[in-house]
């Protein structure tokens, strides 16, 4: 069996739009629209993009953000940096959810 993760498949995304054109039309306009400079600059958003791939763990998304990061000027440095970022939110947000187990413990033992 080979991969599940096949990079050349990211060339392939436009073909999800061709059972509602429509639709895809609209997404890519708005995804297009959001990478747009605006309050912040494109190369924010990229890395903040690399950031968010990793989190949701969407190795198509890693592929495409590396590449955008690497071409707005940066490197491994500051992707490595971002995902710090990241990984420590996502480690909180883990953590902070370990009070639903503490409510629900409290909840048994009263």
């Amino acid at each position: 069996m080979g991969d599940y993760f096949n990079d050349k498949d990211l060339e392939r995304f436009a073909e999800i739009g061709k059972y509602n054109a429509a639709l895809f039309r609209k997404f890519m306009d708005w995804y297009g629209s959001s990478l747009e400079p605006g309050m912040l600059t494109k190369r924010e958003k990229v890395l903040i993009g690399i950031a968010v791939a990793h989190v949701i763990q969407c190795p198509y998304c890693i592929d495409f953000y590396t590449q955008a990061c690497l071409s707005e000027g940066m490197g491994l440095e500051h992707i490595t940096e971002a995902l710090h970022v990241a990984s420590a939110i996502k480690g909180g947000a883990t953590l902070i959810y370990g009070i639903q187990a503490h409510n629900a413990a409290e909840k048994v033992s009263l």
